[in-house]
């Protein structure tokens, strides 16, 4: 069967899509025809009809690739026709009827909102996001945050993709957001085939090499899966 060749990739809190910029690379010198979605994480709703525009727009069947509340936004837009396939990077897999908020306790402590909007102590940032990377490119994370609205954590899935879609999941089992624990259980859940990896919260960026492997594979055997019920 030919290879899906198409690449979505949905960034996920406190960051935006240039967080891909080594995946992106690595892919499209492969020859993949990669497409960075700029979600405003402002609600879920709002974020799954940005992914949405861009998945329409697509040539042709594409893997959905998303990190931490991004795995929020492609469990529900992952049900579009050209979807073939999810992979998951250190990201919540809700269930339907889940929300954040409904996975947040198993997870690190939420920033206090203020004005309707989160960001993350810039003091802690390095340690709990991401403690594999250089200090200075932490610090440059820390600073250029995409503050999060409070709505985009009530938002609800409806139709989790990961039941009719395969599916790919990346353990970061350094991760301090959201516990390795915690991941291989969601993982578990969405019946997905699982790699593990010694990593921060920001695998994508400390691990892009592994991150683009997981979905170099997912393009290469999404149309050997057979759908799940």
């Amino acid at each position: 069967m030919t290879q899906i060749k198409n690449v979505v990739l949905v960034h996920g809190e406190f960051e935006d899509g240039s967080a891909w910029h080594r995946v992106y690379e690595l892919l499209t010198s492969d020859g993949y025809r990669v497409t960075v979605v700029q979600h405003p994480a402002l609600s879920l709703a709002g974020d799954v009809l940005a992914t949405l525009r861009v998945l329409r727009a697509q040539d042709g069947p594409c893997v959905l690739v998303g990190h931490s509340y991004g795995g929020v936004v492609i469990t529900e837009a992952g049900t579009d026709d050209n979807v073939a396939a999810l992979v998951y990077v250190a990201a919540l897999a809700p269930d339907s009827g889940e929300s954040v908020h409904d996975l947040a306790p198993g997870a690190h402590p939420l920033p206090v909102p203020r004005d309707d909007f989160m960001r993350m102590d810039r003091a802690l940032f390095h340690e709990s996001f991401a403690a594999d990377l250089p200090p200075a490119e932490a610090r440059f994370m820390a600073d250029s945050q995409v503050p999060w609205r409070v709505d985009a954590l009530d938002g609800r899935v409806s139709r989790p993709a990961w039941r009719t879609k395969p599916s790919w999941y990346l353990v970061a089992t350094d991760d301090r957001v959201i516990p390795p624990s915690m991941q291989r259980a969601m993982a578990r859940r969405a019946g997905s085939t699982v790699l593990e990896i010694a990593a921060s919260h920001s695998v994508h960026m400390s691990q892009p090499r592994a991150t683009a492997d997981l979905i170099r594979q997912a393009a290469m055997r999404a149309k050997e899966s057979p759908e799940r019920d």
